[in-house]
């Protein structure tokens, strides 16, 4: 049976599509048995791309077996890494790594005349029309035109305790004053630890 051949670029998606596969027939000490091709092409005829591997540590005797199972099986030799062999036969029922890639949809583009909405509200399905005007806040000469006019602030209310928050006592000068040794108080530092 003639064998296939396969272009550079064919067998580069090929070796790419394989990578992933566990190797599904191994091939042992007693060779490329009819049982063990017979395996392979079953394996073949399902898949369509599958890996082999091979027990022996002789490269010729390797290259010699794909070589074999190109001929008798009219299948393709995608790759040989170590003792991996990568085949491939066109025509197979089952063919999930062959599928073509859609092609991604053109977004859509809003014209110049259409107005821009936010994502947010297109996400919610709405637009622009839809959504609710805030009130206008009262500026300048509202007051003529008739608007009701804002309630005036609050003026703070002074505490009991002289304005400190929870009866607790501020002293002068932060943190990091207080650790550096500029307290009013305090005795003058000597430089030494310790006291001495």
């Amino acid at each position: 049976m003639p064998t296939l051949e396969l272009t550079s670029k064919e067998r580069s998606e090929l070796r790419a599509a394989a990578h992933p596969l566990k190797p599904v027939v191994l091939i042992g000490d007693q060779g490329l048995t009819p049982a063990v091709l017979k395996e392979i092409d079953m394996n073949l005829t399902a898949h369509g791309l599958l890996k082999v591997r091979v027990a022996g540590d002789d490269r010729a005797a390797r290259i010699a077996m794909l070589d074999t199972i190109c001929d008798s099986l009219s299948c393709a030799a995608v790759g040989h890494l170590g003792k991996t062999l990568i085949l491939y036969r066109h025509g197979s029922q089952n063919r999930r790594w062959e599928q073509k890639v859609e092609e991604p949809v053109e977004r859509s583009r809003r014209l110049p005349n259409e107005p821009h909405t936010p994502k947010k509200l297109l996400a919610a399905g709405k637009t622009l029309k839809d959504r609710k005007t805030p009130r206008k806040a009262a500026r300048g000469n509202d007051e003529l035109v008739g608007t009701p006019a804002r309630k005036p602030a609050r003026a703070p209310v002074a505490r009991p305790g002289g304005g400190d928050a929870h009866g607790i006592p501020r002293r002068a000068g932060s943190a990091l004053s207080l650790r550096a040794g500029r307290r009013s108080t305090a005795a003058p530092r000597t430089g030494r630890r310790g006291g001495r």
